[in-house]
């Protein structure tokens, strides 16, 4: 990775410019994510009424940020690093740009052409796409090599996750150097190193979608009976643990005995479950317009939005008490205190 920078590699989100293409919703978090990691960041504006809400949104989500310890400065100096433009041209020194426009090829192929005029050849490009594979993405742009994805959730200056996924034209050293990266963030990212429909976490959780619907639309659950159990059985434990490590702590061969027998009963269906596609053809969006799967008061929308919000924060500050490597560091701190002083 060639830049005109001294330290091609380098990993100082200060002296690493970025640009952020498509400023919705995820776009803004992003946008706020990089900002709290010292960032300089270009955000485009490919939808003219963006240009319009992006910063309200970003200032919004760091003066929650800052309210909630998650960033030690207001919101004005982080701001002082944000430039919101319509013009591609900004995005000249970006060293890594990321792309959150909406799911259609033919809108990311002319972003990404637009992406390309405008910056260097070693720059980095990067989709948050979660439904596009990344190597058909690759496909659309003149330098595959520098093309990656970048799979964030939502709030992403909240969350922990991150996957970067590796399309099969990249090189993967820039892989290598957002994993890096991506710590300054906050992120314990996942590099996925070969390009897979829908990544890892899209493929595990579409999964559970998919068996949820077939057990509430074959009458074994309602839909609150099936989130309960989400909440209280996996909800408990997998912000500490993943499926393989619960499978360890809780005895591997118990689940190798439940496997031969369940697995042929589960739902292998590759149609969309009709209680979703009805929702749909009728306009439901969830609490976006008080019409989803449980019916919402136009207050309550609002609320059950303001509550994920305040969730994701406490939710953190839990969660980065056990990081991945919670065990290592308690078995270091236990050997340091058996060593004999000199």
């Amino acid at each position: 990775m060639t830049t005109e920078s001294n330290e091609p590699f380098s990993t100082d989100p200060t002296g690493i410019p970025v640009g952020v293409v498509g400023l919705g919703l995820m776009g803004c978090s992003i946008v706020t994510c990089l900002l709290m990691a010292g960032h300089p960041v270009v955000a485009v504006a490919p939808i003219p009424s963006d240009l319009e809400t992006a910063e309200p949104r970003v200032h919004e989500h760091l003066q929650k940020s800052f309210a909630e310890e998650l960033c030690p400065e207001r919101p004005d100096v982080y701001l002082n690093n944000l430039t919101i433009t319509a013009d591609y041209g900004l995005l000249q020194e970006a060293r890594l740009v990321i792309e959150c426009t909406l799911e259609d090829l033919a809108i990311k192929k002319q972003v990404y052409q637009k992406i390309e005029a405008a910056v260097s050849p070693q720059t980095v490009i990067t989709s948050n796409t979660s439904a596009i594979p990344i190597s058909v993405l690759q496909q659309q742009t003149t330098h595959p090599e520098r093309f990656l994805g970048l799979h964030w959730a939502e709030p992403s200056h909240t969350t922990r996750f991150l996957e970067i996924i590796c399309g099969d034209a990249s090189d993967h050293r820039f892989a290598e150097w957002l994993y890096q990266l991506s710590h300054h963030w906050g992120k314990e990212p996942t590099l996925v190193r070969k390009d897979i429909r829908g990544f890892i976490t899209n493929r595990l959780m579409y999964a559970l979608y998919r068996e949820a619907f077939y057990l509430v639309e074959n009458g074994y659950a309602t839909i609150d009976d099936v989130d309960r159990a989400c909440r209280n059985n996996a909800g408990y434990w997998m912000t500490l643990v993943g499926i393989f490590r619960w499978m360890d702590l809780t005895g591997v061969p118990a689940y190798h005995a439940v496997m031969k027998d369940l697995f042929p009963t589960l739902n292998t269906s590759t149609e969309v479950p009709k209680l979703i596609d009805n929702l749909v053809q009728n306009g439901g969006k969830g609490v976006q317009n008080a019409h989803g799967f449980y019916d919402y008061t136009p207050e309550e929308a609002v609320l059950w939005r303001e509550t994920f919000e305040e969730f994701s924060y406490e939710i953190r500050r839990l969660a980065l008490k056990y990081p991945v490597d919670v065990v290592k560091k308690k078995v270091a701190a236990r050997k340091k205190s058996d060593d004999p002083a000199p």
